[in-house]
């Protein structure tokens, strides 16, 4: 987007739909009538093996293929992801973290292929090549939870991808610095700043003393960086915090690594509005909520975001349709075209309302980078367990100003009486499902690209990519010919954890604040608990799981925090876990509750095997309860299973549930309720 000095009209904002499910025959399909309708780039979403390094015959994999994105298996699966789009002319983001070299290296393949194809030039073709990679896996291990390799070796396939793509792809931008996920887990404007430049600066610092790019070639490194923020719905603060964060990031590039051009020191970052932060009450409000969230990240001309993907307004209640995505992308277009906002210079400048309000964020924002710099930098305060800490203790304030009405969230904690919604007058088909045959199709269509693919080339491809990985060689160049062989991505990330291993990242509970003991249904509920604990003659234990792939620990962790706030012995080992696991917890630990956390829409696959399994060891007494995304048919079919309770995101009042779970206890105990 350039940024002109005379009175012409700005150009818009890179336009895009977060989007993939099923299989990549659909989501090319979706993408394709996605820029029929004017989109001006594509915005991959991957399902969650992918994302974790998994294929769809992975026992992990159960129940989440096709659900959150499309699963990209291999060369083959990326080839069909993209047919009939040119690569040479897309500009693509792909949310992909832990395998982001991985995928990159499949997407950078079929560019070559469709050059040679066409009889181009590869090099001519790759150097065209525009797009990002998230590959940030620092807020992974702080946030979404799809990390898969301890920090420092991911923190190396970050830099060897990074020194690649500037000498081989140099428009493509190679990391999307991810400050999104640190506010959905409770960042405040100055933490989500803060902890974002400490990435960057670790990052940089990374590639900087990795001698793989030059000096000199510092400033192309810096200029390809980017960053993906969270827009909330206080859009003056949140406008107020992205230029801050505009002003901070042009002081540490110039200052740190000597950045002399103004042009390469510019803040490029691109957004999507806060999809956590949508409500499932009164979902129509979600349209305002989502239309002030872009009026943050686009009315200041100066803090302008390059790209917007906003979400649909029933994304708290499902996948949205094709037609809900529309919508979305319509209200990008109204505002690009039929106003007059790109008219102007910045509106801002010279408000010293506004610049109060920047210099305040940038002050904490220096504060608190200062503090991780004491702690020796991003990965050693990721590993100490101190920045998710902050965030667990932020997000839980954040929660007991909605508990107490300090913080008002319209038709959901006030102003809650409403008419019936003609928007969810279709029930189920108001959201978009996915067919349990997907995940059947993709475990069939591996197995025959594992029998027609040259196995011989595989395993030699991977025995070099182990070779090199236990160097200090270049990463990226092996991954490549991994994709060339038809390896897939469980084979390149398995090959990859045997050399790395893997990592459970801190959970930030037992550091977190406790809610108080002056508040008073808190107190009530803690006597209840202790009562019921003298009553059946131990204390209450509950665990807190999250079965399958899904790693939006933010809700888990913060009914760990309140149950052991009210009294509760808590058991919660992290995101990721196999039903199996689960059930051997809650047996072993003697548990009294299980309590389930799925927002990835694999409930129906995954609740009910942890009921099956409790049956199955003898202890089918044990109460289970699970919270998530849950539309109500499919919660009928759960309480049908034999789940006691399910929660859904409207039921925010968590001292309440903490009520609620005593009770159930109390019930199966033959205790009075």
């Amino acid at each position: 987007m350039p940024y002109p000095t005379d009175r012409e009209r700005d150009r818009p904002w890179v336009m895009r739909t977060y989007a993939g499910h099923s299989s990549a025959a659909a989501s090319n399909e979706l993408y394709r009538r996605n820029l029929a309708k004017g989109q001006t780039g594509l915005s991959v979403a991957f399902d969650l093996p992918t994302q974790t390094g998994y294929d769809p015959d992975h026992q992990l994999s159960k129940g989440e293929v096709g659900k959150v994105g499309v699963p990209i298996s291999h060369l083959g699966d990326m080839r069909r992801l993209f047919d009939g789009i040119p690569l040479a002319e897309a500009n693509t983001s792909m949310t992909i973290n832990a395998p982001a070299m991985w995928l990159l290296a499949l997407y950078v393949s079929v560019a070559r292929e469709q050059a040679e194809a066409e009889g181009r030039d590869v090099d001519e073709v790759l150097a065209k090549l525009t797009g990002t990679t998230q590959n940030d896996i620092i807020k992974e291990y702080l946030s979404r939870g799809t990390y898969i390799f301890p920090p420092g070796p991911s923190l190396r396939l970050i830099t060897d991808m990074i020194a690649w793509t500037v000498h081989h792809v140099p428009k493509w931008n190679p990391i999307n610095i991810c400050s999104y996920h640190l506010q959905e887990a409770g960042a405040t404007p100055t933490q989500e700043v803060a902890y974002a430049l400490c990435t960057a600066i670790a990052v940089l610092d990374a590639v900087r003393d990795s001698g793989q790019v030059e000096e000199a070639d510092m400033a192309k490194v810096v200029a390809r960086i980017s960053f993906f923020v969270n827009a909330g719905v206080r859009f003056v603060e949140e406008m107020s915090k992205m230029r801050a964060f505009t002003a901070l990031w042009d002081e540490i590039t110039r200052d740190r690594y000597g950045v002399t051009d103004p042009k390469a020191r510019r803040l490029r970052y691109g957004v999507q509005v806060n999809s956590l932060g949508l409500t499932e009450a009164q979902p129509e409000n979600n349209v305002q909520r989502i239309v002030l969230e872009m009026l943050a990240v686009s009315l200041s001309r100066g803090a302008r975001a390059r790209a917007i993907q906003l979400p649909a307004w029933n994304e708290a209640l499902g996948l949205p349709r094709p037609w809900d995505q529309q919508w979305a992308l319509r209200m990008q277009q109204v505002l690009a075209f039929e106003t007059d906002l790109l008219e102007y210079e910045d509106i801002f400048d010279g408000s010293h309302v506004i610049q109060a309000k920047v210099d305040e964020i940038m002050a904490g924002a220096r504060e608190e980078i200062a503090r991780v710099r004491d702690l020796g930098g991003a990965v050693a305060a990721v590993e100490s367990g101190y920045m998710k800490s902050q965030l667990v203790a932020s997000l839980a304030e954040y929660r007991r100003g909605m508990e107490n009405g300090e913080r008002i969230l319209v038709g959901v904690n006030k102003f809650d009486t409403t008419e019936p919604s003609p928007l969810q007058a279709e029930g189920a088909k108001a959201i978009e499902t996915i067919d349990p045959a997907v995940e059947k199709q993709a475990v069939s269509a591996i197995e025959e690209w594992r029998a027609r693919r040259d196995n011989a080339a595989v395993e030699s491809s991977l025995e070099k990519l182990k070779a090199v990985a236990k160097t200090s060689e270049n990463l990226f160049e092996a991954t490549i010919d991994c994709a060339r062989a038809g390896v897939t991505t469980g084979e390149w990330s398995g090959a990859l954890r045997e050399v790395f291993g893997e990592y459970r990242a801190p959970t930030g509970v037992s550091a977190s604040a406790a809610a108080g003991e002056g508040n008073e249904e808190i107190r009530r509920v803690r006597d209840r608990v202790k009562a019921t604990s003298t009553e059946i003659g131990e204390r209450l234990r509950i665990l807190v799981g999250k079965p399958g792939l899904d790693g939006h620990s933010n809700g888990a962790e913060q009914v760990a925090v309140r149950a052991r706030d009210v009294g509760f012995e808590v058991v919660y080992q992290g995101i990721r876990l196999t039903p199996e696991q689960i059930v051997a917890a809650a047996v072993q630990e003697g548990v009294h509750v299980v309590g389930l956390s799925v927002l990835s829409g694999s409930h129906l696959e995954v609740v009910p095997q942890v009921v099956d399994g409790l049956r199955a060891a003898g202890a089918g007494d044990i109460p289970v309860i699970v919270g998530g995304i849950i539309p109500p048919d499919d919660e009928k079919l759960l309480l049908e299973r034999g789940i006691a309770r399910v929660f859904t995101p409207k039921d925010y009042e968590l001292t309440d549930i903490m009520d609620g779970i005593v009770g159930l206890v109390r019930e199966r105990h033959g205790l009075s309720t």
